[in-house]
């Protein structure tokens, strides 16, 4: 976490009380973290936009661009956490290229996000779990509705946002690991993401995984394979070998 997390307007940050020599003569430094639940890479809880639902540049993914990726990769499985790669990542972090504005200014902001009908079509079509997506929301920047927020959180699929390193991962065979910070009634909080490549598509990989991950990854809860699908109009991922666990997340 730095002063910079929490990319959008309306998000607080954290600051510092004080750091100096005291009058007693030795240092002491300290920060207030008034942490907002949707800063940096974090969880959407269903109920964010749906009550009492669940409570832990503007191309918007489509229906034909989740059947195109189906075409290719076949159907979306079951049971999974769908990440929606739009290459936007590569623009953190600079605030003004990432979301289209450095002012407090929402109506000038723009992003790649979600369309509502494509959630609509993953709600009646397919059974995932989760999705997220590599820009500050899953809607686009310039939605005053929030219509992909409002028809997937009803049925309480969460969403993960500003996902970082989408660009290391193939288009499906791993598994990500989304481990979102416990907040009693939130609407959100900060979520550490982790991938990692299925053994039997990259032994090397695996194996050079330390056993601190290992046993991370043994503690989380939350395991589901994965499937990346694209916006039509952002250039796809490519299909790179990760050599190691990448941490999806932006500080």
């Amino acid at each position: 976490m730095r002063p910079s997390t929490g990319p959008l307007p309306c998000v607080s940050k954290h600051t510092k009380v004080f750091a100096n020599v005291t009058a007693d003569g030795y240092y002491y430094s300290s920060y207030d973290i008034s942490a907002s639940e949707h800063g940096g890479t974090h969880l959407d809880a269903p109920s964010h936009f749906a009550e009492g639902k669940w409570t832990n540049a503007d191309a918007q993914l489509t229906p034909s661009d989740l059947q195109t990726w189906e075409e290719k990769h076949g159907k979306i499985p079951d049971d999974v956490i769908l990440l929606v790669f739009t290459d936007w990542g590569r623009r953190w972090p600079n605030k003004k290229t990432y979301l289209g504005s450095d002012t407090k200014n929402t109506s000038l902001l723009h992003f790649p996000g979600i369309h509502a009908n494509a959630s609509r079509w993953l709600v009646k079509n397919r059974n995932i779990k989760l999705v997220g997506i590599d820009t500050a929301s899953i809607d686009y920047g310039q939605s005053t509705m929030f219509e992909s927020h409002q028809i997937l959180y009803k049925e309480n699929i969460p969403g993960l946002e500003n996902v970082a390193h989408m660009d290391k991962l193939p288009a499906k065979g791993f598994t990500v690991y989304a481990a979102p910070m416990f907040i009693t009634g939130g609407s959100g909080g900060p979520c550490r993401i982790f991938a990692r490549l299925d053994e039997d598509d990259n032994k090397d990989c695996t194996k050079s995984v330390g056993a601190r991950f290992h046993s991370m990854f043994m503690f989380l809860g939350i395991t589901f394979p994965c499937c990346s699908v694209f916006c039509r109009t952002i250039k796809p991922l490519l299909n790179l070998v990760v050599q190691s666990t990448r941490t999806l997340i932006q500080d």
